[in-house]
């Protein structure tokens, strides 16, 4: 039997065992009504229990505890659908990244912010089950959050899916891509002249996309549209981001002899504006690097 030490929200509690040690626990309403010091169950298959030893629990202390709960119960049911549907169990990790990445896209829908989603006929055709609970996924968002997001994002999270299943091996080399996001990570803290905080939700966001692009990169499917508008758009209102972002164009063509399309250009600098902006309030400078 575990003991509530805190209630984050509504469906997220600190718990302490009895041998002291602190944990996370998930599950939709768990946390309604309830009080620390009150002692509650673990079992039921609803929820999801996260020691705070995990590297995930602080970021997801973090995210949890500034959006509203019903980003979490999303994913949760999210989740739910893709276990039963593909018959595996996702890692953790998934609450942290699709929770993130689901309370990103409504912001990015709301602010009229459309990031067009390049390998969606390859998601669609390659991870047909997992795509299929992407589709399901926009409609319980819906219903959950009163949006309308596009298809793209069917897409997105079934890639996040794809990424989490526990039973697949892992594809391409990943030492080879661990390498490649040291050193455009490197560029970017030197660039952005502020420390990082690689705890941060903003941080775990900009790695995530990292790997994703990582894995364009190697697999030879880098996104290039003749639509240049979020690149000119991104020049216009964050030129300090955009020119990062060159930095790693001409890094990358220096060494892999790989020139980065100008959509993948804009992206690392739209994921980049956050990030500083993100360093900057860290550092108590304050200013408007991000947008959104």
């Amino acid at each position: 039997m575990l003991r509530i030490s805190k209630v984050l929200n509504s469906s997220v509690v600190l718990v302490r065992d009895d041998n002291g040690e602190e944990s996370i626990l998930l599950g939709k309403g768990i946390g309604y009504g309830r009080k620390a010091g009150q002692e509650i169950d673990r079992q039921p298959s609803d929820r999801v229990f996260i020691p705070l030893s995990n590297p995930d629990a602080q970021p997801m202390l973090e995210l949890f505890s500034s959006i509203p709960p019903v980003y979490l119960e999303l994913t949760q049911e999210i989740v739910a659908d893709a276990e039963e549907t593909l018959g595996v169990k996702l890692s953790p990790h998934i609450y942290l990244m699709l929770t993130d990445h689901l309370h990103f896209a409504v912001e990015r829908q709301q602010l009229g912010l459309n990031v067009t989603n390049r390998v969606l006929w390859e998601i669609k055709h390659f991870y047909r089950k997992e795509y299929e609970v992407g589709a399901r996924a926009l409609k319980r968002a819906g219903r959950l959050l009163n949006v309308v997001l596009p298809e793209e994002e069917a897409g997105n999270i079934a890639f996040h899916i794809v990424n989490a299943r526990m039973d697949n091996g892992a594809g391409g080399d990943a030492m080879q891509a661990a390498r490649l996001i040291g050193e455009l990570t490197n560029i970017v803290t030197y660039r952005i002249h502020a420390r990082l905080d690689t705890e941060s939700i903003h941080f775990s966001r900009f790695i995530s996309h990292l790997q994703f692009f990582a894995d364009r990169f190697f697999s030879g499917k880098l996104m290039d549209s003749e639509d240049d508008f979020l690149f000119n758009q991104m020049q216009q209102g964050y030129p300090e981001a955009v020119d990062c972002a060159e930095k790693i164009r001409t890094f990358v063509l220096r060494k892999y002899g790989v020139f980065l399309p100008n959509e993948e250009a804009a992206y690392l600098a739209l994921h980049i504006a956050r990030l500083a902006k993100s360093a900057r309030q860290l550092a108590g400078q304050g200013g408007d690097g991000s947008p959104g």
